[in-house]
């Protein structure tokens, strides 16, 4: 697959030495990089959600400890172990819902103490941290292109989707989870169509999934979330495609809030709704969404973020949640590098 972008969203600057992101806040309107070597800023890119979309998070989670752990000044293997559990202690907990998160601090925690039993030299210590950290990048632009092969297989040679949020190139590190079939479908010279949900209250739809797509060249049709059950009820759409932040075990899916909804009005219409997602979003150890703990943001989103001046009553109560859970007897498929999955869900790997 080409990279239509020139950029990554999320990667590793080998001359600075410092996690580099695209400031997802500020888009469309202006493209900023942003290069982070300190923990109180990486915290805080996570929260605001500079960095955003569950691969993406857990990369720039790994790399940005790498690059904290780089820097980290200490001569004995255990000051450096315990300095690793604090930090990817605060990092892995700031943001609870996608498991991508937790997963990557895992997977540094286990490289790491990998090593440290064999190795006390510093240096090989932090070699095992950032090497463990592109692999996880590298991982996870194969497992895009390979889901998205997958997802073409579903998929007519001019179809025509309906997506939320943005699951696209700036979620991962390059080319996207839900967007990448599109991605995939334009290179191949098919002829396909996106209606983009805007995605209340933080517009990710709106400013992120319509923006990399037109960018790309692809033919976006920007819509209002409440207009998803009349594209449907039209028959205009083959498919709704979307991303996922965690998937139990027996299939629930986390998404961002609304998601929910959507698949319910196309599961009415007959519509199928496809989630695309690598196996590192599947929380096996979460039996089904009821366990998934849902973020609550702050209400200004709702009431003022986006306005030039508030459009809500001073003091009214606001309920916020990040995401929220589709019931996997909703889901008519759910896609990974490992194969195309279907109700009722087992994930082990599918030809």
């Amino acid at each position: 697959m080409k990279d239509l972008f020139g950029f990554d969203s999320v990667g590793y600057d080998n001359n600075s030495k410092c996690l580099v992101i695209i400031d997802q806040t500020l888009l469309p309107g202006r493209e900023e990089f942003l290069s982070i070597d300190n923990e109180e800023i990486l915290e805080e890119a996570i929260k605001s959600l500079k960095v955003r979309g569950a691969p993406a998070i857990g990369i720039a989670a790994a790399i940005g400890i790498a690059v904290l752990m780089d820097r980290f000044v200490c001569s004995e293997a255990r000051d450096f172990v315990l300095e690793f559990e604090r930090v990817s202690a605060r990092i892995g907990n700031a943001r609870p819902t996608a498991v991508n998160l937790k997963n990557a601090m895992e997977r540094l925690s286990v490289a790491l103490h990998s090593v440290a039993g064999q190795r006390t030299d510093i240096e090989s210590l932090k070699k095992a941290i950032l090497t463990e950290a592109l692999l996880i990048k590298e991982e996870d632009i194969k497992s895009n292109m390979i889901m998205a092969d997958h997802a073409l297989t579903l998929l007519n040679n001019n179809p025509v989707i309906l997506t939320y949020c943005n699951a696209g190139h700036l979620a991962v590190s390059r080319y996207g989870t839900a967007l990448s079939p599109v991605y995939l479908a334009k290179e191949r010279g098919f002829k396909v169509k996106v209606f983009a949900c805007e995605t209340r209250p933080l517009l990710q739809g709106a400013r992120l999934t319509a923006y990399e797509l037109d960018k790309a060249g692809v033919d976006v049709t920007l819509v209002c979330d409440n207009t998803a059950a009349h594209l449907l009820s039209s028959g205009m759409i083959d498919a709704v495609i979307t991303g996922c932040d965690r998937i139990a075990a027996n299939g629930d899916v986390a998404n961002k809030i609304g998601t929910h909804t959507l698949s319910v009005c196309a599961s009415h219409y007959g519509v199928p709704h496809y989630v695309i997602g690598p196996a590192s979003t599947i929380d096996p150890a979460c039996s089904n969404g009821s366990e998934i703990v849902i973020e609550q943001r702050d209400s200004i989103e709702v009431t003022e973020m986006w306005y030039k001046k508030r459009m809500a009553p001073d003091n009214i109560k606001v309920f916020n949640p990040a995401f929220d859970i589709t019931p996997s007897s909703l889901i008519t498929a759910i896609i990974t590098e490992q194969g195309i999955f279907r109700y009722p869900y087992r994930f082990e790997k599918n030809d």
